[in-house]
């Protein structure tokens, strides 16, 4: 049995669940989300918590049964707290600011790199040097960090580029001369 799929998952006070088969529309203090699982998924709300079941052992099922209790971990945790990826830029001259709803960047091209704040994502820029992109729906906000990150990843060399805060970047020793 899956370690994780077995693991009952606590609905904290202020979350409301509303279950349609297996359909789940979450609403908490931060928002309301909404997710369709497997079919093969038995989601049961006992009280305040919700357990998920498998019917068999077969291979799929065995894999679905863990990503169905961690999505719905993820959901109710995104409505109460919420999730964040902080980022930071590495190099000189490189900056971002905030206009309005759009993330300006200048990463050492000919133009600055515009990036339109998502809807239910929020895009702050604390100093100039670091973004923190906030949200409630966790893939969301791993997808739009992603998505800015690849605008000018670390290079190996320098290590210039845009980071995760606490990223490890692999450095390389450049050319010598003879």
């Amino acid at each position: 049995m899956s370690r994780i799929g077995r693991m009952p998952v606590e609905i904290p006070a202020g979350v409301e669940i509303k279950q349609n088969d297996n359909e789940l529309v979450v609403k908490g203090p931060k928002g309301t989300l909404k997710q369709t699982f497997h079919k093969n998924m038995t989601i049961k709300m006992e009280g305040n918590t919700i357990v998920v079941t498998r019917p068999n052992n077969l291979k799929q099922n065995r894999a679905l049964h863990g990503l169905t209790r961690t999505l719905i971990a993820n959901m109710i945790t995104g409505v109460t707290e919420g999730f964040q990826k902080e980022l930071e830029i590495v190099g000189v001259g490189f900056r971002a600011q905030k206009q309005g709803k759009k993330l300006v960047m200048n990463l050492g091209y000919s133009h600055p790199i515009e990036i339109e704040e998502p809807e239910g994502i929020t895009i702050e820029v604390p100093a100039a040097n670091k973004i923190v992109v906030k949200g409630i729906d966790k893939q969301l906000v791993g997808e739009v960090a992603a998505n800015i990150r690849k605008k000018r990843p670390p290079e190996p060399y320098k290590g210039k580029g845009i980071r995760y805060v606490g990223e490890y970047v692999i450095r390389k020793e450049g050319k010598t001369a003879k």
